[in-house]
């Protein structure tokens, strides 16, 4: 029996999308990427959200048959909203997965995380045998941490302990990420808080060294990902 309400029928992008025509012709790009039985990793962000419509109507017009998996709530109620089969990685494996990046520095590094979904970004990604990471150009960078901190996500109790190991490994400046919309931090999917730690350098293995951290669920730093970079023009 069906729900009598329009909740999810009626969910909309929570934000202005930024560069909005650029995204959705990429959108359409991947979209033509889709064949039938795939089974697809989606990000978070708003360019995944602009694709998620791209191939609902690819699905709804060739009447093909796939299943996402997707990263985070916000992805699976617009999959839902869609009528786009979901499963799960319990069941199967992505072919491809396509996400969005906060930085992309010149040999495909990234930063991301700044919606809370890294670390079922990073599964996904590990999982997926290709991954596209959409872009606009003013995401790429001549070295990462330019103009955004990396994501940290950390188990609550540990905050004070993985807050001074992250200024051993030498963070410049941590800062426990604030809602918006709700008193207290922000939660990541799977209910943790976020740091956001500056580094004046990071090395290539400071991924490691972080998720090395007692307390670490997972940080945003994605270093040499085999992933293809597509710019939204």
């Amino acid at each position: 029996m069906d729900w009598n309400n329009s909740l999810i029928e009626g969910l909309q992008w929570s934000d202005i999308i930024i560069n909005k025509e650029g995204k959705e012709r990429v959108a359409k790009e991947l979209a033509l990427r889709v064949k039938e039985n795939e089974v697809i990793g989606a990000g978070s962000g708003s360019t995944v959200y602009l694709t998620l419509f791209a191939i609902a109507e690819r699905i709804k017009s060739e009447h093909m048959r796939i299943e996402i998996i997707p990263a985070s709530m916000e992805i699976s109620m617009t999959c839902t909203q869609l009528g786009i089969p979901q499963t799960t990685l319990w069941n199967k494996r992505p072919d491809w997965t396509f996400d969005g990046a906060d930085e992309v520095d010149p040999l495909h590094n990234l930063i991301k995380g700044r919606g809370g979904a890294l670390f079922k970004e990073k599964l996904l990604i590990s999982c997926s045998k290709r991954t596209f990471i959409v872009i606009d150009k003013s995401k790429y960078v001549s070295r990462l941490g330019n103009n955004f901190p990396i994501p940290v996500e950390v188990f609550p109790l540990g905050l004070e302990y993985v807050d001074d190991r992250l200024m051993t490994l030498g963070a410049s400046k941590t800062i426990l990420r604030m809602a918006k919309g709700k008193d207290g931090p922000i939660l990541t999917e799977n209910g943790n808080f976020i740091l956001d730690a500056w580094f004046d350098t990071i090395d290539l293995s400071l991924e490691k060294e972080i998720k090395g951290i007692t307390g670490v669920i997972e940080s945003g730093l994605f270093i040499g990902y085999n992933v293809e970079v597509l710019v939204a023009e």
